[in-house]
């Protein structure tokens, strides 16, 4: 009994009483209905978003596990080219970018169940292979099989989390969760590889296999949550051939029209692509202070609905202006770190650069995030697919560009002109302020999500 109290004071404060009722209006919603995810009990919601949560972090933990031991994994294989040496990473990012393009429409098609839990039985079933590779070729081909599997949360988890919480301010809270997840994951696994490298390459992949094999139980009890699925409305479609097609090139095709997630996707791989390279402890704290303005802005917003204020309900100004705040704040970042990275200036001084950076970066990814899952609802998990596969491509793509630049411009004209760049995409939020609500009305989908 106070285990049970306990689990519903956590979800009382992650989901304000009375958020879905303000947003739909006072709409009587049968509760625990099968067929209805935005009906079920919060306690079944929020089981769905910790195994989305944990999934995720599994797939960005597994990302950089390799990092740490690499020196050791390369020695086993007498791997000595500095070239291959980067392959275990490199080559889990291919599935990153091929991936969300294959599973983010199979969720709208098949339903999310059987992506997510297929997916993570492949994903622990091939980590085990990574732990008994016999050579370096064999080990290469698991870690890309891996790194494929491990696309799918990072595809569908903003799905799932669309499929069960309806109001954009509680699913907002959700998307800051993972948006937290993303982060601080990939930053754990190096510290942990580089002490297990010391005892056996091997066991850094026996970690990761204990810990896909802790989250495979509860993901083999995920319920499904894609509405048309309960309700077996599109079974009929499933047969058209026509219709798989339209489905799994979704993603591409709303890469180049639709101007919202072509936008997004540009800003936010960029934002991501830049981030890779930067010290992590500053911008942690940085996106410390991001989670908090979040919540401010979050808490702030419901006080405008419950008085019924009107801008409080439109949706550009749902997430955007956190966006707007954290753009400007990402172009100070780049220029502070730019014209402090000196040996004559104290290296503590480009380190706190990191502080904005972080702030800004938090609020632009959980702002964007969000609305493109609160602008295209059913549809989202494309939606996510294409922004991923973007930020891959840009994060294995622009660093490359990193030393011929510097090289040529410096330290100091170098970040600053990543700096001029990114001052440029700040105008996209305000872009979809003044301009969304008529760029979604010309939307395909968001016509068809009207019709329904």
């Amino acid at each position: 009994m106070a285990q049970s109290k306990e689990a519903d004071r956590v979800t009382a404060i992650l989901v304000s009483p009375g958020v879905d009722d303000l947003e739909r209006g006072g709409e009587n919603i049968q509760q625990n209905s099968p067929l209805d995810p935005t009906a079920w009990s919060e306690r079944k919601k929020m089981f769905v978003v910790f195994v989305g949560l944990l999934t995720l972090f599994n797939s960005v933990f597994d990302s950089t596990i390799p990092s740490g031991g690499i020196r050791s994994i390369c020695d086993f294989f007498s791997i000595k080219s500095e070239a291959q040496q980067v392959l275990p990473t490199s080559v889990y990012l291919i599935g990153y970018v091929m991936g969300p393009l294959v599973f983010g429409p199979m969720s709208e098609v098949y339903g999310r169940r059987v992506v997510m839990v297929g997916t993570f039985i492949l994903f622990t079933i091939f980590t085990l292979a990574c732990a008994l590779s016999p050579n370096w070729a064999g080990f290469l081909i698991f870690r890309t099989i891996v790194g494929i599997c491990a696309s799918c949360p990072i595809a569908v988890t903003g799905g799932l989390f669309s499929d069960v919480y309806q109001t954009p301010l509680v699913r907002g809270r959700m998307m800051a969760l993972s948006m937290a997840v993303t982060t601080a994951g990939p930053q754990f696994a190096p510290m942990i590889s580089g002490y297990l490298a010391q005892v056996g390459w091997r066991w850094i992949f026996w970690v990761s296999l204990i810990l896909a094999a802790v989250t495979l139980g509860p993901v083999l009890y995920l319920p499904e949550t894609f509405a048309p699925i309960l309700k077996q409305t599109n079974r009929l479609k499933k047969r058209d051939e026509g219709f798989l097609v339209k489905a799994f090139t979704r993603p591409v095709y709303m890469i180049f029209y639709e101007p919202i997630i072509s936008l997004t996707c540009l800003y936010l791989s960029y934002a991501s692509a830049i981030f890779s390279g930067l010290a992590f402890l500053p911008i942690a704290v940085g996106a410390a202070i991001g989670l908090i303005i979040f919540l401010w802005y979050d808490s702030f917003l419901y006080r405008a609905k419950s008085q019924n204020a009107e801008w409080a309900f439109i949706e550009e100004y749902q997430r955007l202006p956190l966006a707007c705040l954290g753009g400007p704040l990402y172009v100070l970042a780049l220029f502070w770190l730019g014209w402090t990275a000196s040996v004559e200036i104290h290296w503590i001084v480009p380190m706190l650069a990191g502080i904005p950076f972080g702030m800004g970066f938090f609020l632009i990814f959980v702002a964007l995030i969000n609305y493109l899952i609160d602008a295209y609802h059913k549809y989202a998990a494309s939606a996510m697919a294409a922004a991923s596969t973007c930020r891959s491509i840009f994060g294995a793509v622009l660093p490359l560009a990193a030393s011929p630049m510097f090289y040529s411009l410096g330290v100091n004209w170098g970040t600053s002109l990543l700096a001029f760049l990114s001052l440029v995409m700040t105008f996209i939020p305000f872009v979809f302020i003044r301009y969304g609500e008529a760029i979604r009305r010309r939307s395909s989908f968001r016509q068809e999500l009207q019709k329904e």
